[in-house]
C-alpha cells in the first residue's frame, strides 16, 4: 500500500540534511519501486487468498522483520504515554489497508495507484476541519482540482459507479486520517518506535477480519507473503531514510514514480494499462498534491521564521 500514512511527519530536520538531496532522491525512488513491486505481489497472491488474509500476513511478517530491532533496543525504548492514540492510529491504518488490498485485487493497478495520490489532498481537508489548521483559498482550490482529476481517472457514466472506486476513496480518507495521527505521534516518539507500534497493534487487529475468510495458504503462497512483508518493510524504511535526508515536501515528486513503476509491472504481468485520460487525470491529481505540499512547506518556513523573530 501507499506509505504516506505510515511515514508522513512533516519536514525533516537535522544537521547535514539539506546537503544530501541526491541520496534522498535515491532512497525515495527505491521506496516507490519497492511499493510498486509489493502491490504486484498482492495482486498475484490474491489469486489464492482473500485480500483480508493477505493484510494479516503482511503485518505479521513485517512485525517479524522488526523483531530483531525491538529485541536489540529493549522494550524499555518502546514506552509511551500515548497508547490510546497508537490504538486509534492502528485502527484507521487497518481500514486503509483492508480497503487498499481489496482495491488492488479488483481494479487495475495503475488506476488504483493514481487515485492514491489524493491522500495529501484529504490530509489538507482533514487538517482544516479537525485540527483547526489554517488552509487558505489557494490550497482549497488545489483540493478541488485534485478531485476533478479523480473524476477524469474514473470517468463515471450515467449508469453506475463501480463500488471498488468507493472502497478506494475510503482507503484514501482512512490513510489521510492516519497521517494526521502520525503527525501528532512523531512529535514525541521516534520513527522506529512509531513503526514498531504499528506492527504490534496492527497484527492482532488484522487477524480478526482475516478469520472470517480464512484459508490456509499453500507453501508457495506463504513464500510470496514472506517476500511481501519484507519488500513493503524495505519500502517503508527507504522512505523513512529519504525523509531524514531531505524535507518531505522536496521528496514528494519522487513518490509519483510509483505510477510509471506500477504501469511497467502491470502491463506485462496482468495485461493492465491506463489509457490517455487516466494519465491526464493522474497528472492533474499529482499537480494539485504537489502544489499543496509546496504551500505546506512555505507556510512551515514562514512559521519557523516568525518563531525565530
Amino acid at each position: 500500500m501507499p506509505t504516506h500514512a505510515l511515514t508522513a511527519k512533516g519536514p525533516a530536520t537535522g544537521p547535514g540534511m539539506a546537503g544530501k538531496p541526491l541520496e534522498a532522491a535515491f532512497w525515495m525512488l527505491g521506496a516507490a519501486l519497492f511499493i510498486a513491486i509489493g502491490n504486484a505481489m498482492i495482486r498475484h497472491v490474491s489469486g489464492e487468498l482473500h485480500p483480508f488474509e493477505i493484510v494479516f500476513f503482511r503485518n505479521l511478517f513485517s512485525l517479524m522483520f522488526m523483531l530483531p530491532w525491538i529485541a536489540a533496543v529493549g522494550l524499555g525504548r518502546l514506552r509511551t504515554g500515548r497508547a490510546g492514540l497508537y490504538a486509534s492510529r492502528s485502527a484507521t491504518s487497518l481500514v486503509a489497508m483492508l480497503c487498499w488490498f481489496y482495491s488492488v485485487t479488483h481494479m487495475p493497478l495503475p488506476d488504483a495507484t493514481a487515485l492514491s495520490f489524493t491522500i495529501p489532498l484529504f490530509v489538507t481537508a482533514g487538517a482544516a476541519l479537525f485540527l483547526n489548521e489554517t488552509v487558505r483559498a489557494r490550497r482549497w482550490a488545489a483540493v478541488l482540482v485534485g478531485l476533478a482529476g479523480v473524476m477524469i481517472v474514473i470517468r463515471p457514466d450515467d449508469a453506475t459507479l463501480d463500488p471498488t472506486i468507493l472502497v478506494m476513496l475510503l482507503h484514501c480518507v482512512a490513510a489521510a486520517i492516519t497521517t494526521l495521527q502520525v503527525r501528532a505521534l512523531a512529535t514525541s516518539d521516534g520513527v522506529m518506535v512509531v513503526v514498531a507500534y504499528m506492527g504490534l497493534f496492527l497484527t492482532p487487529m488484522a487477524l480478526v477480519p482475516a478469520l472470517f475468510v480464512w484459508e490456509w495458504p499453500s507453501w508457495t503462497a506463504l513464500g510470496w507473503l514472506v517476500l511481501l512483508g519484507g519488500v513493503l518493510t524495505l519500502g517503508q524504511l527507504a522512505m523513512t531514510r529519504a525523509f531524514k535526508l531531505a524535507p518531505a515536501s522536496a521528496m514528494m515528486p519522487y513518490d509519483y514514480a510509483r505510477l510509471p513503476f506500477t504501469a511497467l509491472l502491470a502491463w506485462p504481468l496482468f495485461g493492465e494499462a491506463m489509457d490517455l485520460w487516466g494519465w491526464v487525470g493522474a497528472g492533474v491529481i499529482a499537480s494539485a498534491a504537489l502544489y499543496t505540499a509546496h504551500r505546506d512547506a512555505a507556510q512551515s518556513r514562514a512559521e519557523r521564521g516568525s518563531a525565530k523573530a
